[in-house]
Formats: structure tokens, sequence, C-alpha cells
């Protein structure tokens, strides 16, 4: 095992782990080699096997009656759970935003060579977030396959919080709407889709509620538009992404931060690009909704006040 990384079980701590479940966890790179090939396959059956079941002709993007109904219902919630966050996680939220939209390209440049899926922007961050005193790691997890759902592979960011002996961790994943994307979609998944936060930043237990949520909303757009549902869109596989073994990761591997080549970055360049945008978008437009809402909150107060006072009379 690199030197600045850990294994990690579900629900351990980092600080919990030992050699022996080092030695079993490492089994579980092996298996993943193949993850990509699995879910290829598993695409091209599904493809093969359902894709005659909706014809173009029977595609619309504008939504049923009924479906706009259940949509809207979770768009509500999923508003619902976006705004209901303690101070700390508002807080660290803030920190996230700021770090992200300090980070420049020539950072990514000093962190990993060749095609790296945005990790360069991952690692960049939490070596702001460690310097800046949080105990913050990239985590590299992978799963197999098990039944319909397909092995896989995934990394985002924890941010551990220390409080009175006791900790929690944060998930920070900085592509979260990717992960909800589908063939399509009616409108009002879209506006749904683009009500998820660009970054995500909270604990398990509210990602595990927008999960259900999104998949609930994928599974009503597909049906309007009489398509099956693929399995790597299934809430098992979206929950194996953040819910399975994990290594936890301080510094990328030796051999990936040599020779840094700036060609091999303009992937990431264009990544970090559309991230600071998307986010200076979203934070822009709270900007300007944080007086209606607040105003709304003020007329919310005094029209309990005035109904108070009729009781009272």
């Amino acid at each position: 095992m690199m030197e600045g990384s850990v294994w990690v079980a579900p629900g351990d701590h980092p600080n919990n782990t030992n050699s022996n479940n080092n030695s079993n966890n490492n089994n579980l790179w092996v298996f993943s080699h193949e993850s990509e090939h699995d879910l290829a396959l598993m695409v091209s059956d599904f493809v093969e096997n359902n894709g005659g079941s909706a014809g173009g002709d029977s595609w619309c993007s504008s939504d049923s009656e009924s479906g706009f109904s259940d949509l809207i219902h979770l768009a509500d919630k999923i508003s619902s759970y976006r705004h209901s966050v303690g101070q700390y996680e508002n807080d660290l939220l803030s920190v996230v935003h700021s770090l992200i939209l300090s980070i420049s390209e020539m950072d990514l440049h000093f962190v990993k060579s060749g095609p790296c899926n945005a990790s360069c922007i991952r690692y960049s961050l939490v070596k702001l977030f460690r310097l800046s005193g949080y105990d913050a790691a990239v985590c590299a997890s992978r799963w197999q396959g098990s039944g319909k759902v397909p092995g896989g592979d995934h990394e985002y960011i924890d941010v551990v919080n220390y409080n009175n002996g006791s900790s929690e961790r944060l998930i920070i994943d900085i592509d979260f709407r990717s992960h909800f994307e589908i063939a399509r979609a009616v409108d009002s998944y879209d506006r749904i889709l683009n009500s998820l936060p660009v970054v995500y930043m909270g604990s398990l237990t509210r990602l595990e509620q927008l999960l259900q949520l999104m998949v609930e909303a994928a599974r009503s757009s597909l049906k309007q538009n009489s398509m099956p549902f693929p399995p790597w869109r299934s809430l098992s596989y979206l929950q194996a992404k953040w819910n399975s073994p994990y290594q936890r990761q301080f510094i990328p591997d030796e051999h990936d931060i040599m020779g840094n080549v700036s060609s091999d970055h303009e992937q990431c360049n264009g990544q970090l690009r559309r991230l600071q945008s998307l986010l200076q978008s979203e934070l822009e437009v709270e900007r300007l909704l944080k007086p209606i809402n607040i105003d709304s909150n003020r007329r919310l107060k005094l029209d309990r006040r005035r109904h108070s006072s009729f009781w009272a009379i």
C-alpha cells in the first residue's frame, strides 16, 4: 500500500482499519479491473434486448399530466433535502465553493499525468483542504458485479468532522449531476436534474435520500417515453458508488506524478473551467434569490402573527 492512503470498509472509521482488512480489501482492485468490460457488456446486452421497445416516434420531451405531477412532487422533496442542513455543513459548503474557485489550471499539472477523469481536480482540492486543517482525502471505491448490478468504480472526496469524541464523514462529489443524466428525458426531469447542486457536499444519509428521489424521477421520465429502466440507473448501482469499500488517499501514486505533460491535462482543464463556470452560475442564482426568500419568510412570520392576534381577540 502506498504512503498516504488507507483502505476503509463501509461504516468503518479510517483510524480503525488494520492490516488484515487492508489485505482483504486489496482483492477488490483485482476484481474491479473487469468492471468497465462488465458494464460495457451489460449495456450492449440491454440495448440489444430492449432497444426496440421504444421507437423514435414514441419519444417526446413534454410531460404527461400524471408524470408531471409526480416529478413536481419529487422536485419539492429535493429542494427540501438540499436546504435542510446544519450550520457546520453550510459553513463547509462555503469553504468547498471557495476552494474550488481558487484552483488554477496550473495546479492540475502537478497532481497526475495522463488521462485522469478529473482526479487532478480532486487531489488539488484535497491538498487545499488539508492545508486548511481539514481531514480530507480522495476516496476510490470499487465493487464487484452482483446479479443485475454491474461492477464498477468511483472516485470522490470525503471530509471527516470530529466533534466531542465522535466523527462523521461528509461526502463531496464534484460532478454530482452527471450520475443522473438519462436519454430522452422529459422537460420536468431536466429541471429536476438542474435543481441538484453542482457539487454535492453532505452526509451519506442525505445523499441516500437524494439518490432515492432521483431514481424515482428517472423511472417516471423513462416510463413516459415507454423506455425500459436500465440496471446502471438503479438505486443499488448508485449506492455502490459511495457505500462500497474505498481506499482513502491523500496524495496520488508516485508513478502518476512523474513527467507532467500539459497536453495530458487538456481534458481536466476543460472540466475545471466547466465546473467553475457552473458553480459561479449557481452561486449567482442563489445570491439573487436570497432576498426573495428572506422577504417570503418575513411575510410568513407576519401572517402567523396576524393569525395569532386574530384568535386572541
